[in-house]
C-alpha cells in the first residue's frame, strides 16, 4: 500500500513510518519541518517537505505517489499553549486538517488514520475513560482535534470517507533509533530526564493541589512503539471494508506526576530536581483509558504496561542522544 504520512518527520510519525516500511509500505513524508526531524525520517520513505495547508501542492502529491491512504499526524500539540493561542492551533490543527480532507476528496483518496488526542474529553466523570464517554474539551488543543473528529464524520456520511480517529493518552519512550526530541519540550518524561541530566534547571511540576492521591495530575503513558503498531492495525481494517472506527490508545494505568518523577529517579538512579508551579489552564485532574475496544475489535496488545520500562528506553535514547536530533 502507498501511504502518506504528515507529520512524519515527528515524534510518533517517524514510528509508524518505520513500522509501515517494515511491514512492506511504500511511504510518502509530508512535513513541514517546522517542528520534525528530517534525521528521524526513514532513509527508505519518500520524503516531501510542505504544509497540509497548502491544498495545491498536497493535491499533487497524493496524485504524483498514487497514494492509497493518509496517516494524518500534521498538527502542533502543546495543551498548554494552546490556551495562549487558541486561533494559532485553530487554524493549525482544524483548518489545516481541512485542507487535507479537501485534496484527498479532490484525488478519490477516501482512507485516513487521524491522530486525535484523549484531551477531546476534557475532564472526565469516570475512570477509565471509554469512547462513549462526554467529549467536553478543557483546553483549545482538544477542541481543535475534535472538530476534526466532527469533521471526518460528516465526510464519511456525506462522501464515502473511512476513517480511524486514534484517541492518544500520553506516548512515551523510545523505539531506537528514534526518540523524543520537541522544541520546545513540554513532555514530563523527557523534561525530568534533561532535569537529571543537568540540561535544565529544574523541572516545573505544575499542579500540587489536584484532588488525587498526592495532589499531581495523574496520566495514562503508553510506549510509543505500542501506539505506532495501532496505526497499521486501524489502517489495516480500513482497507478490509470498516468504515468508522474510534479508539483509545492507553496502557489502562494512571500514575500521578509525582509517581513519574520519581520513576525517572529511579532508573537515573538519583533524584529529578522539581519545582512547584500553579496549575496550567486547562489540564484536566486524572485521564485514564480503557482500551478494551481495540483490543477486543482489532487485538491490539501493547509490549509495554511499566512505566519504568517505558522510562527506561526514553532515558537510554537521551544517553545516547544527548542533543537529540542535533538539527534544532
Amino acid at each position: 500500500m502507498r501511504i502518506l504520512v504528515t507529520g512524519g518527520a515527528g515524534y510518533i510519525g517517524s514510528v509508524v513510518t518505520r513500522q509501515l516500511i517494515a511491514a512492506g509500505d511504500q511511504v510518502v513524508v509530508y512535513d513541514s519541518l517546522v517542528r520534525g526531524h528530517r534525521r528521524a525520517v526513514d532513509p527508505a520513505a519518500t520524503f516531501i517537505e510542505g504544509d497540509v495547508a497548502d491544498r495545491p501542492h498536497v493535491e499533487r502529491v497524493l496524485a504524483d505517489h498514487g497514494v492509497d491512504a493518509v496517516i494524518h499526524f500534521a498538527a502542533l500539540i502543546e495543551a498548554g499553549e494552546s490556551m495562549k493561542q487558541p486561533e494559532t492551533y485553530f487554524r493549525n490543527i482544524t483548518a489545516g486538517s481541512l485542507s487535507l480532507l479537501e485534496a484527498m476528496l479532490a484525488q478519490g483518496v477516501n482512507r485516513i488514520v487521524f491522530s486525535s488526542t484523549a484531551a477531546v474529553y476534557g475532564t472526565p466523570e469516570s475512570l477509565p475513560i471509554r469512547e462513549n464517554a462526554p467529549l467536553r474539551p478543557t483546553n483549545a488543543y482538544g477542541a481543535a482535534k475534535l472538530m476534526v473528529e466532527n469533521m471526518l464524520g460528516w465526510f464519511h456520511q456525506i462522501h464515502g470517507l473511512r476513517y480511524a480517529a486514534l484517541r492518544y493518552f500520553n506516548a512515551a519512550g523510545a523505539a531506537p533509533p528514534l526518540g523524543e526530541d520537541h522544541q520546545p519540550e513540554s513532555h514530563l518524561i523527557p523534561l525530568a530526564i534533561q532535569a537529571v541530566l543537568g540540561q535544565r534547571p529544574r523541572l516545573l511540576l505544575f499542579g500540587t493541589d489536584y484532588p488525587t492521591r498526592d495532589g499531581t495530575c495523574i496520566r495514562d503513558y503508553i510506549h510509543v512503539g505500542d501506539l505506532a503498531s495501532a496505526h497499521l492495525l486501524a489502517l489495516r481494517a480500513l482497507d478490509m471494508g470498516s468504515g468508522q472506527l474510534i479508539y483509545n490508545l492507553g496502557s489502562e494505568r494512571g500514575y500521578t506526576n509525582l509517581e513519574v518523577i520519581e520513576a525517572v529517579g529511579r532508573v537515573a538512579g538519583k533524584p529529578v530536581p522539581y519545582e512547584a508551579a500553579p496549575r496550567r489552564r486547562g489540564d484536566p485532574d486524572a485521564l485514564v483509558a480503557s482500551a478494551e475496544r481495540i483490543r477486543t475489535e482489532l487485538g491490539w496488545r501493547p509490549q509495554y504496561t511499566d512505566i519504568e520500562a517505558i522510562i527506561r528506553t526514553a532515558w537510554d535514547w537521551r544517553a545516547q542522544h544527548p542533543d537529540g536530533y542535533g538539527d534544532c
